[in-house]
This record gives C-alpha cells, structure tokens and sequence, in this order.
C-alpha cells in the first residue's frame, strides 16, 4: 500500500490525488491536508464570484474526494499541528500544493497608507476568505487604480464597476456585496508599466468590460501599436488586442448612460503613493519598451487614487525546514522534486503562471516521478499513512474536518444563501466548524 499526503485542497492537489488514484487503484491512500475547514483553494476565494462555470470544476475534485482512498483533512496547519518532517516519517510521500496566497509585495514609498491592498487580500475580501473578511476597504472615492496588466486586475476592475443587480448568481458574499452596492467609484485606471502587446488578459475576461451596464472600458486609439502589428502574435493574445481596438472606437454616444470609467493606462509605471494617512495620490513615470522590457523615461506624472489594488503576482508560504527560492517566491525544487520524498506541484512549484487546467499535467507528472522514485528505492520501513497521523492528531488534540463535515458546511452554506446566489460563504472558521454539527 502506497501512503501520499498532499498539504493543499486547491486544483493542483486534487489533481495529485487524482493521478495517483489513476496509477494505483486501490492500492493507495492520499490524505489531503489544508489549513481552512473548506476544501478547494483557489476555487472557492480565488476565482471571481461571478465566474460559476469556473467554480464548477470542483465537482471534478468533489468525485476523486469521495472515494474511500482520498480523504480531506482540514482545519490542520502543517508547519504548526504537524511539520512536514513528521508527515515525511507517515507518509511515502509529501506533496506540497499549497498554491501561492500571498501578494507579491508592491514595495514602494507609500504603501503603508490606508485603502491600499493587494490583489490577494482584495480578492479574499469580497471572495470571503476568512484571512481577509474583514478588510474593509474604503469605497467612497472617486478614483481607484489597478495595477497590472493581468486577469486578475481585470476582475478587481469588474468587481468594481458592477451594479448589484450584475452580481446576481455570484457567489459574492454579503459584506463585499453590501459595500460595492454603496460605492461612489466612477473611474477605475488599469495601470500597466508595458505597452498593449504585452499584457497577460485572455480575450474572455477582457471582453467582459465591454458588457457592463454602467461601466465602459476607454483605451486611448495612441496606445495602441500599428494593426500589422499584431499579425505575428499568438492568436490569444491577438484576440485581446481585437477588444482593445474595440474599446477604442468607442464614440461618446456609445459610454452615454454609462456612469464609471475603466482606463487603461499603458506604459506607465507606480512611483510612489500620498496621501493624509490614506491614499489620495499616485506618482506614476512613464515608461518605453526596450525589447520586452519597459524603461523609465523621466517623465512624471500624478493621477488621483482614493484606492489602490496592487495585482502584480503572488508568492508561496515558506514552511519551516523546506527549501525555499525567496527570489521565485516558490519552494526550491527541480522538475516538482524537493528532496527525498519531499515534492511540489502547481504554485508552490512553478510559481503562479498558468489556468487552473495547467495544474492538471503538474500533478500527474509528479507522481509519476514518486512512482519512479518509490521503485529505484524498495524496501525500507513500511510507513502507516493515515493511521499513524490520527494517533498522532489524536495525541496533539487536533479538530480534524473531514468532507462528510464539509458536506454539512456547504449545505449550511446554500441555505443561507440570499435570493439568486448559490451560497452564503462562512467567513468565520469558528462558525465553519460549528456549521459541521
């Protein structure tokens, strides 16, 4: 019998365990670790709540979740409850799939003001993650600013600019959905240090700005690079560039009726951050690409910023004795190996680059290479898996979640559900385990 722990619920956890249940049948047995009492990472606080076809992936990981060689452990933090040392001495092996939830830090003068957030709090405040429920961000400006040229600055720009009735079949939870109800934002800037060739938003994420109802997307025709240009572009990203040269042909009787601007300021990067103790100011410098790369010009300039959301990438959790690549932000590793026994996958392994699906090929490769591993190195003490953690969880008096309490949390969640959202999401994780019965 194989023994494997995955410490992360999120896609490329699941999709370990899913390769590893395709390889060994009934011969294995995965123990999924995570540090919330709710499976699916990314999924549940990650993804924009009004993109439920995305959510529903989970369903795939709900099927590999309830087959008796998987099980959830939640509401254990390995590091704290357990080190990854310990689980190397239960397990065959360890699979770290803990993603990368914190902000890539923004690291300019200024920051510490009030209403300036990384994308990862932002989007966990109104997502409901209970690290950052309760953010209160402070919408009654005029003015916010994005920055990056990427999905995830896409979704804080329509999170912001949507009418309540929009959010209708998200799963925004009530405090975030209250708070953007009374907003008085009406001009969002996406800040970008390079120019429309280089941006990393896939066509339907940003076709969406143009179908808002009282938002509409302004891209200055003078930004935009010559048409032929684009003709030696991917095809993805030639479809992004189209909508951008859509939002530019936009007249003014197009926007009429339509109360909040999206901008998209290209070629110009943050300098530093003012204000009276909260953001009122940022000094951007406008930039030239050289190559690929952007370059300051020496030319500045002030734009209003009464909130400031820095979408600029995200880094992994260091964990106590494994290695770790502080300039990747990544455990160090090679090909999803750590160390004997020890692996990564997803985030944690490549850093955060790709879709959801990407994570799949990462998981199956990675056991894979356990296989390979495990058989160059036969013999040996036998580990105890999962019986060894309980008697050892059991010692520790740890408050295990299993999915069948998850199960109790989500129902307890679509009950509580306001009218035309699948859910209220708990942001609490001690009214999640009281949720479980």
């Amino acid at each position: 019998m194989r023994h494997i722990a995955i410490v992360g619920s999120g896609p490329a956890g699941y999709y370990t365990a899913e390769a590893a249940q395709r390889l060994w049948g009934d011969a294995v047995r995965v123990d999924i670790f995570d540090l919330l009492p709710v499976p699916f990472g990314l999924i549940r606080t990650g993804v924009a709540p009004d993109h439920q076809s995305i959510k529903g992936v989970s369903k795939r990981y709900e099927k590999v979740a309830l087959n008796e060689n998987v099980r959830f452990i939640g509401n254990v933090a390995v590091g704290k409850d357990v080190s990854v040392a310990e689980l190397q001495g239960l397990y065959d092996a360890v699979v770290l799939a803990t993603g990368a939830p914190h902000d890539r830090p923004l690291d300019l003068p200024g920051t510490g003001l009030a209403n300036v957030f990384g994308s990862a709090a932002f989007v966990g405040w109104y997502n409901g993650h209970p690290q950052h429920a309760g953010l209160e961000p402070d919408l009654s400006g005029a003015t916010a600013i994005v920055i990056g040229m990427g999905n995830v600055a896409l979704d804080v720009a329509r999170i912001l600019a949507k009418t309540p009735a929009e959010f209708a079949g998200s799963d925004i939870v009530s405090h975030a959905f209250d708070a953007l109800a009374d907003s008085r934002i009406q001009r969002i800037v996406i800040l970008g240090r390079r120019g429309p060739h280089q941006i990393a938003m896939t066509p339907k994420e940003l076709g969406e700005l143009g179908e808002l109802a009282r938002a509409a997307p302004v891209v200055e025709p003078a930004d935009l690079p010559p048409p032929e240009a684009d003709e030696p572009l991917d095809p993805g990203l030639r479809k992004s560039i189209a909508h951008l040269r859509h939002f530019a042909a936009l007249g003014a009787g197009e926007r009429a009726g339509k109360s909040v601007r999206i901008e998209f300021a290209f070629l110009a990067q943050p300098v530093s951050l003012h204000g009276d103790g909260s953001v009122r100011e940022i000094k951007v410098e406008l930039t030239r690409l050289a190559g690929e790369r952007a370059e300051g010009t020496g030319v500045f300039g002030h734009l209003p910023a009464d909130l400031v959301v820095s979408c600029i990438g995200y880094r992994t959790s260091p964990i106590a004795g494994v290695p770790f690549d502080e300039r990747a932000g990544r455990f160090a590793n090679e090909e999803g190996r750590i160390a004997a026994g020890l692996y990564c996958v997803g985030w944690a392994r490549r850093g955060p680059t790709g879709t959801i699906g990407t994570n799949r090929p990462d998981g199956y490769a990675a056991i894979e290479r356990i296989a390979e591993d495990l058989e160059r190195t036969p013999g040996g003490e036998e580990k105890q898996g999962r019986a060894a953690f309980d008697a050892l969880a059991a010692t520790r008096g740890l408050d295990v979640v299993t999915f069948r309490d998850w199960k109790r949390i989500e129902e307890a969640e679509e009950r509580a559900a306001r009218e035309g959202s699948p859910r209220e999401k708990f942001v609490d994780i001690a009214a999640m385990i009281r949720a479980r019965g």
